[in-house]
């Protein structure tokens, strides 16, 4: 008999913005698991604190995941991830690990998921509101209409000729090339609106590239539009 791996998405930080479902497997779960070395420190743990207070009644564990491009460095750490999660699910416990926005968008969590269904555990990926939605409802904007394309583009990891892509551009994990983006974007005619740090305290709206700052957060979020 084992224990069951849910990965929960928490919403990109309002905690009013989690599912009933993801706080149903909180509440059931015994163990809770979330990205980072220290869990109190964690972005979701924080947010999954607002919506269900009892959290530390619960085994809370953090799984460390490095910010690195380093392929052995990574495979290393999810594999060490995956064996943490294992020794509570070969014990029959439930375990949801808790995930900004949705775990099927750019989630570390899909590296430990896939190590743990491989090793024979069961598991199951619960849908969670993402962050380029909930910043263009921030926006009070659409996303795309019509026939128009929507990209979903990590910065971090392409150069920037997405950006004549046809359609409306997402631009996620911009971190420190967010003023070469900004150069970029300030050449095209086309309406650019960022949030960084969308539904938490510290939110700040940006409605123009001019606006966007050289020291933008790692939780910002451009959105594109075409003219």
């Amino acid at each position: 008999m084992a224990g069951k791996l849910y990965g929960l998405g928490v919403g990109p930080g309002d905690p009013e913005l989690l599912t009933l479902k993801a706080l149903r497997l909180i509440r059931e779960s015994s163990v809770i698991a979330v990205p980072g070395k220290n869990a109190q420190e964690s972005v979701a743990y924080q947010i999954a604190k607002q919506a269900y207070p009892a959290l530390d009644e619960k085994t809370v564990i953090a799984v460390d995941m490095p910010m690195t491009k380093d392929k052995g460095v990574l495979d290393a750490s999810h594999r060490a991830g995956a064996d943490v999660l294992e020794s509570y699910l070969k014990r029959d416990l439930q375990v949801a690990f808790l995930t900004l926005g949705d775990p099927t968008v750019y989630s570390t969590y899909l590296y430990l998921h896939r190590l743990v269904e491989q090793d024979g555990y069961p598991v199951e990926i619960v849908s969670g509101i993402t962050s380029f939605c909930a910043a263009a409802a921030r926006l009070n904007i659409g996303l795309v209409e019509r026939s128009e394309a929507l990209h979903v583009i990590p910065s971090t990891y392409r150069d920037l000729s997405a950006l004549e892509l046809k359609g409306t551009k997402v631009l996620m994990k911009s971190g420190k090339k967010i003023a070469e983006v900004r150069e970029r974007l300030k050449e095209q005619d086309a309406d650019v609106r960022m949030v960084e740090n969308c539904g938490m305290e510290n939110e700040k709206v940006y409605t123009s590239a001019e606006e966007i700052p050289d020291d933008a957060g790692y939780y910002s979020l451009i959105i594109v539009k075409e003219r």
